[in-house]
């Protein structure tokens, strides 16, 4: 009788330890198999196949036209075929800003020798951050202009583009002019054909390493 309670307790506790194991399982393995895109300041995820038509006629990054560090025309055509991540920022910034360039190094690091990742920033204060100023800051923190552009521009352009199409600052309902201050510490992944398809904390490390990680993902799609 004691052997066979003996077997009956192993038997219990075994097939719960099973079940444990495979719930953790399918935790660990299961991935989609798709980043999901995004379309408005809610940041609802979307989960879309890439190359069908609802793909294809989902919201894009427009074309513009920047200025970089070393004064050239910033453009799609310069990320043409390329994944590009993105942030908006200021030289003169004495809080967030150094800490998220900081990180958008780290990102630079890490796709250092992958030519289909560039990284692009924004600055909120062009009339500001003038080439001279944009390279000086390029320098200081060791921007490799062919991997990482610092942009200038029209500040409506600029503005437009953070507010209206990356979606950065996630005022839901809010209405904002020109004159209110764009400041944010959100980063965005966009893909090959211009989707946004993510929005990470470019002051968190763990969001950082989730956004290499998705970097790493989305290189494996099919375009």
């Amino acid at each position: 009788m004691k052997y066979a309670y003996m077997l009956l307790v192993l038997c219990v506790f075994g097939c719960k330890k099973t079940i444990k194991k495979e719930n953790i399982k399918v935790v660990e393995t299961s991935r989609v198999d798709y980043l999901p895109y995004y379309n408005d300041e809610s940041f609802t995820p979307h989960w879309l196949m890439p190359n069908t038509e609802a793909e294809k006629s989902f919201h894009k990054i427009p074309d513009f036209n920047l200025i970089n560090q070393l004064g050239e025309t910033i453009t799609q055509k310069t990320f043409e075929n390329k994944i590009y991540i993105t942030d908006f920022f200021f030289t003169t910034c004495p809080g967030i800003c150094p800490k998220m360039t900081g990180n958008m190094v780290k990102l630079q690091e890490a796709f250092l020798n992958d030519d289909e990742v560039l990284l692009l920033s924004h600055s909120v204060t062009p009339t500001i951050d003038s080439v001279p100023v944009l390279k000086e800051y390029a320098k200081e923190y060791a921007v490799i202009s062919s991997k990482w552009h610092l942009v200038t521009g029209d500040k409506q352009e600029i503005y437009n583009l953070g507010r209206e199409q990356y979606f950065v600052e996630n005022d839901l309902g809010e209405e904002k002019s020109i004159d209110d201050f764009l400041h944010t510490e959100n980063f965005l992944l966009i893909d090959k054909e211009k989707h946004i398809r993510g929005i990470y904390n470019g002051l968190n490390r763990a969001s950082v390493a989730q956004l290499i990680t998705d970097v790493k993902a989305l290189k494996k799609e099919i375009y």
